[in-house]
C-alpha cells in the first residue's frame, strides 16, 4: 500500500529543540517497513497546533490526498493527537478522506473500520482534546506568572528593547527571559517622541512626514522603511513608558481582552511619563474628529484660525482669475452663496502680512509680553488651591487603593482566601486603578507647571527678538508653525482684527532656549488660551 508520513509537534520551539519528529519519522518508517508499506510522502509540520486545521502542511496533505487517483492510499500517524485534538474536525476529515479511499492509521493506537473502532476513536479525540484544554489553561497560567516576575514570554521583542536570557532565582538553572533596552532603537524612538512634539528645523511634523524623514535618514525600523502606522504604535504605546502588558490580546477571537486580565510586566522606560503625556494630549488635540486634516497639512498661514466676524464662520481659501489672485473667504458665503453673509473677501498675501506686522511689532513686543507674564503669575497662583485640592484628593484615593491591596495581601498570606483567578483578576484591577490615578496626578501637576516663574526680562527681550524675526521672515511654515501655537483665532470685522491666543503657550515658548538661545528653531508643543 502507497502511504504518507505526516509528523507534527506543537511549537517552533519543540521543532528547534526537540527530538519529537525524528523519533516519530524513525517509528513511522519502521512501522511502514514492518508491514509492507512503501512510503511515497513525507509531510512534517513544525510549530503547529491541531486544534484547528489552520496548517500550511497539513492542507497540502488533505489537497493531495483529495486528488483522482488518490496520490496514496493511507495517511500514517503517530498517534490520533498528531492529526487532530479536536474530535469533532477529527470525524468531519476522516469521513472525507475515506470517501476518496484515503485511510488516517495511528501506528500506536490502532482501531477496527467497524462501529466499535469509531466508538473507541470518538473516546481517543476527547481525552486528546480534553488534554488539550488542560495544558493550555495550566501553559497561561504559567506564563502569566512568568509576565508578573518580569519575565518575556514573547518570541520578538518590541522595538526600543531586546530581550536578554537570565537564570531565574530558585529555578535550578533554568534560563528565562527579560527585556533591556536596546540603546540604538531607543535612540529612534526617542528621536520620534522629538519630532513630533519639536518638529525639524522649525517645521511640524505629523506621522506620515516623521516616517519619510527617518526612512530617508536612514534610521529604518529594524531594516524596514517605516510606515505611518508604525510610528502610530510607537507614538501610542504605553510600553515606552514602562507600562508593559501581556494577555491583552486573545489569540483566537483576534480581539482585545478585558484590562483585568492583562498582567503588567515590569520594563525599563525608554520615554518619561511627562513626555508621554504630551503626545497623548497632542495627537489627541490633532484627532481627525476634532481637526480636518487638511487644516493641518494646509500651506496657508491663517487655516483653521482665522473667522468671519459677520456670521461667526470660518474662512478659507478663495482663487480668482484661474487662481493668480487669492483670498480669504467666508465658508458660509463660500458654500451658501453671498446673499448669507454681508463679509467681504480679504486679499490672503496683505492681510498675511498685516497679521504678521501687528504680532510682530504691537502684540509681542518686550513691555507688552512682560505685562502677559505677569498677569499669568497672577492667574496661576490663585489657581494653586484649586490644584492643591484636586492634588489631595487624587492622593486619598491612592491611600485608600493601597489600603486595600494592602488588605488583600495580608489575606492571601495569612490563608484567610485562596490565590484563584478572581483573586488574582481583582488585585491586577486595583494595580490598574492605582497606575490610572498616579498618571492623572502626574497630569495635574504637568497642567499647572509653571515656566513663567523661570522667565527673566532678559529672556522677554532676547525671545521677542527672536520672535519677531520668524513671523516677518519669507519662511511661511516657520510663520504658519508659530502663529498655530500662538494665536487661537483671527476675527475680522469690517476693518479691524481682533486676535485671541495663549498666555501658556507664549510662557512655554519663551522658557524654551538651547546652548546658542535658538529655542525659536524648534516648535514646541500646543497649549491654548491668551486673550489680547
Amino acid at each position: 500500500m502507497h502511504v504518507a508520513l505526516y509528523a507534527r509537534v506543537s511549537t517552533t520551539r519543540q521543532a528547534d529543540n526537540d527530538l519529537s519528529i525524528p523519533d516519530q519519522l524513525r517509528q513511522l518508517r519502521e512501522w511502514c517497513k514492518a508491514n509492507g508499506h512503501l512510503v511515497v510522502y513525507e509531510y512534517i509540520e513544525p510549530g503547529a497546533s491541531a486544534t484547528d486545521d489552520k496548517r500550511p502542511v497539513f492542507q497540502q496533505l488533505i489537497h493531495d490526498a483529495m486528488q483522482k487517483p488518490q496520490a496514496f492510499e493511507a495517511i500514517i500517524i503517530h498517534s490520533l493527537s498528531r492529526f487532530f485534538r479536536d474530535g469533532i474536525q477529527f470525524g468531519v476529515y476522516e469521513r472525507k478522506l475515506k470517501k476518496n479511499k484515503v485511510n488516517v492509521i495511528s501506528i500506536t493506537q490502532p482501531t477496527s473500520d467497524d462501529a466499535g473502532g469509531e466508538m473507541m476513536r470518538r473516546i481517543i479525540n476527547l481525552f486528546d482534546e480534553h488534554q488539550s484544554k488542560e495544558n493550555a489553561k495550566h501553559t497561561s497560567r504559567a506564563m502569566k506568572e512568568n509576565a508578573r516576575q518580569g519575565y518575556f514570554n514573547g518570541s520578538k521583542p518590541p522595538f526600543g528593547y531586546q530581550s536578554i536570557t537570565t537564570e531565574a532565582p530558585g529555578s535550578h538553572g533554568r534560563k528565562k527571559k527579560k527585556l533591556e533596552i536596546n540603546e540604538a532603537e531607543a535612540d529612534v524612538v526617542r528621536t520620534i517622541y522629538d519630532l513630533y512634539l519639536y518638529g525639524h528645523e522649525g517645521k511640524l511634523m505629523g506621522q506620515k512626514e516623521i516616517g519619510r524623514h527617518l526612512t530617508e535618514s536612514g534610521m529604518l525600523m529594524r531594516g524596514k522603511p517605516w510606515r505611518v502606522q508604525k510610528v502610530h504604535a510607537v507614538l501610542s504605546d504605553t510600553l515606552y513608558m514602562g507600562d508593559y502588558y501581556f494577555n491583552v490580546i486573545d489569540s483566537k477571537a483576534k480581539q482585545k481582552r478585558e484590562p483585568s486580565e492583562w498582567v503588567k510586566t515590569p520594563i525599563p522606560a525608554i520615554i518619561d511619563l511627562a513626555k508621554f503625556e504630551q503626545v497623548r494630549i497632542k495627537r489627541e488635540s490633532r484627532a481627525p474628529s476634532k481637526i480636518s486634516p487638511n487644516i493641518l497639512n494646509s500651506s496657508t498661514l491663517m487655516t483653521g484660525i482665522i473667522q468671519c466676524g459677520e456670521c461667526g464662520a470660518s474662512m478659507t481659501l478663495a482663487t480668482g482669475k484661474s487662481g493668480r489672485y487669492k483670498y480669504y473667504k467666508c465658508t458660509a458665503r463660500k458654500n451658501k452663496g453671498n446673499h448669507v453673509c454681508p463679509s467681504r473677501n480679504l486679499p490672503m498675501e496683505k492681510t498675511d502680512q498685516l497679521i504678521l506686522s501687528e504680532l510682530a511689532e504691537k502684540v509681542f513686543t518686550p513691555a507688552r509680553v512682560q505685562n502677559m507674564m505677569t498677569a499669568l503669575r497672577q492667574r496661576l497662583s490663585s489657581a494653586k488651591d484649586a490644584q492643591q485640592e484636586k492634588i489631595n484628593s487624587l492622593n486619598r484615593q491612592l491611600k485608600q487603593i493601597e489600603e486595600r491591596q494592602n488588605r488583600l495581601l495580608d489575606a492571601i498570606e495569612t490563608g484567610m482566601i485562596d490565590l484563584d483567578e478572581t483573586v488574582q483578576a481583582r488585585s491586577q484591577k486595583l494595580k490598574s486603578a492605582k497606575e490610572a490615578l498616579i498618571i492623572e496626578i502626574a497630569g495635574v501637576r504637568q497642567n499647572y507647571s509653571r515656566p513663567v516663574d523661570h522667565i527673566k526680562a532678559s529672556q522677554i527681550d532676547v525671545f521677542t527678538k527672536h520672535l519677531k524675526t520668524k513671523l516677518l521672515s519669507q519662511d511661511s511654515a516657520i510663520a504658519k508653525n508659530y502663529l498655530s501655537l500662538l494665536v487661537d483665532k483671527v476675527v475680522i470685522h469690517e476693518n479691524k482684527a481682533s486676535i485671541t491666543g495663549s498666555y501658556n503657550a507664549l510662557a512655554n515658548v519663551a522658557a524654551m532656549k538651547d546652548e546658542k538661545n535658538e529655542h525659536l528653531n524648534q516648535v514646541p508643543t500646543l497649549i491654548s488660551e491668551w486673550g489680547g
